[in-house]
């Protein structure tokens, strides 16, 4: 399960951060529109969330530094779903900005915030899992002695004493 749990977050973090990397100014007016951060602020995200995105995922993939990156990735997947609600609270018309693009909507486009905010609240989930059970029999950290036990992915501890 942790196995999946990390690919599944992982492959998305990439592909996000894939979508965005070859258009960072795109990334910046995505971020931007959401009017949560002061301007400098909104600027560096926008500059460093696909690079973020993709080393993260990476990582979650390749399974090195598990937890750590399923933290870091649940924490990413938390400030999305707080941005898309504050986007909808404030009565914005934006998008997202998930996988690229990002800012006003244009005529007769309509905001998916809730669609968003689960999508990227089941994401959450996935980080919790990766970063609370050992990183699965796929995963460098096993190999590099990095992660503790691997275990088989169930998140049960085996050492447990029999009375």
């Amino acid at each position: 399960m942790t196995t999946a749990a990390r690919l599944v977050l992982g492959g998305v973090l990439i592909v996000a951060g894939a979508l965005k990397i070859g258009t960072p100014a795109d990334s910046v007016v995505a971020v931007k529109a959401y009017q949560l951060l002061p301007e400098p602020i909104a600027v560096t995200v926008g500059y460093a969330l696909p690079i973020l995105e993709i080393v993260v995922g990476v990582l979650l993939v390749v399974g090195l530094l598990t937890r750590v990156a399923a933290v870091i990735a649940a924490l990413l997947m938390l400030a999305f779903v707080f941005g898309i609600g504050w986007a909808w609270a404030k009565g914005l018309r934006i998008d997202c900005g998930c996988f690229g693009g990002g800012g006003q909507l244009g005529k007769g486009q309509e905001p998916t915030y809730l669609l968003d905010i689960l999508r990227d609240f089941g994401l959450v989930l996935l980080g919790v899992w990766a970063a609370r059970f050992p990183p699965g029999r796929f995963a460098l950290d096993g190999a590099l002695g990095l992660g503790g036990d691997t275990g088989d992915d169930t998140g049960v501890d085996d050492d447990l004493e029999e009375d």
